[in-house]
């Protein structure tokens, strides 16, 4: 998105062309992720609609930000902007998971699969991995505020809305390498997240520090506009990365009951179900009739026995749905075969028809 002047005054008259392309484009996205939502609740999937909510607001802020009026002189309204756009817009735009909507709506083809492919590609992944994607956020911040480069902008509009664009993607790409909501290449795990963004929070406040005490290179600000647009930045700053902390916070609580709902699953695998007692569920031997003793003395008989002449064990429990006399499903003359009748001196002979 293109951005505005930073601190138009308020009813200095109609929005220039920055403002309004800037506009322009914070509608359009808007309305863009809600018709991707209608589209996929008519479906019948489920999404939420706060998530809806999220994304508006923060579309909502990036306009205000590039063409509302400010409050505060100069810096103050500078400070805003930046607090707007770098810090607060971005977290309600990725707490929309807007990459997740776009891969569920769009039907399976090539868009959909270059989409994939680029949001799980090397270089993106690059991006956003966490200690990267911080350097480009506060460093850039650092670079602007600590050199002459915000002097330089402030009278060259097109600089001044690169400047803004970089502030914007720069924040976005933090909020994103932080969150880890969407689909990415390579999820890092949640120490490296929370060390990064305490470490970004701490060279954040760090910066606006070195602005309460000393104006940005090559600027004329009075004391009470660089004091206030200082502790804007800082402690706006610490609601937006403590909003950030609770985000983590969450996601490691999600994280660990999906691993002990997982564990569970396994063990309950790999024992097998029980009953209420704990023991493993089994065959319950029926109580005989005599008592007890007879019951257990029946549950230590042996479950097979050998046949005569045979190595084969056959189940001397009685087969349910067995025919009569049946050991393995065969009735019991074909199991037996042909009935043999001894007779001369031990020799066997097959019975003949009469």
């Amino acid at each position: 998105m293109i951005l505005a002047h930073v601190h138009p005054a308020a009813g200095a008259g109609l929005p220039g062309p920055w403002e309004q392309v800037s506009v322009m484009a914070a509608l359009l996205v808007a309305v863009a992720y809600g018709t991707a939502a209608s589209r996929l609740r008519r479906r019948g999937d489920v999404w939420p609609r706060w998530r809806g909510v999220s994304f508006t607001a923060g579309s909502a802020g990036v306009a205000w930000a590039a063409a509302g009026p400010l409050p505060g002189r100069p810096f103050t309204a500078h400070m805003v902007q930046h607090l707007i756009l770098g810090m607060a817009a971005p977290l309600l735009l990725v707490l929309a998971r807007p990459l997740t909507l776009a891969l569920r709506v769009l039907p399976p083809g090539p868009v959909r699969r270059g989409l994939l492919s680029l949001a799980r590609s090397r270089p993106v992944g690059r991006l956003v991995f966490p200690p990267v994607a911080a350097l480009l956020d506060v460093g850039g911040l650092w670079l602007l505020y600590r050199t002459e480069v915000f002097a330089a902008v402030q009278h060259r509009p097109l600089l001044h809305a690169v400047v803004h664009v970089h502030v914007l993607a720069a924040g976005l790409l933090f909020t994103f390498a932080v969150c880890q909501l969407d689909p990415v290449r390579r999820r890092r795990g949640l120490p490296l997240r929370g060390t990064t963004l305490l470490a970004a929070g701490a060279a954040h406040a760090v910066l606006a520090k070195t602005l309460y005490a000393s104006p940005p290179p090559g600027t004329v600000l009075t004391a009470a506009d660089l004091h206030t647009g200082a502790q804007v930045m800082y402690y706006g700053g610490d609601l937006v990365e403590a909003a950030l902390g609770v985000v983590l916070a969450a996601s490691w609580y999600r994280a660990g009951g999906r691993a002990q709902a997982h564990r569970r699953r396994r063990a309950g695998a790999v024992t097998g179900p029980r009953t209420a007692t704990g023991a493993p569920a089994g065959p319950s031997v029926p109580e005989s009739p005599a008592g007890p003793e007879a019951a257990s003395s029946a549950a230590a008989r042996p479950e097979a026995v050998r046949e005569r002449g045979g190595g084969r064990t056959a189940d001397a429990r009685p087969a349910v749905g067995r025919p009569r006399g049946s050991a393995f499903g065969f009735p019991e003359a074909v199991r037996r075969g042909p009935r043999r009748l001894r007779s001369g001196k031990g020799a066997d002979t097959a019975r003949r028809p009469r």
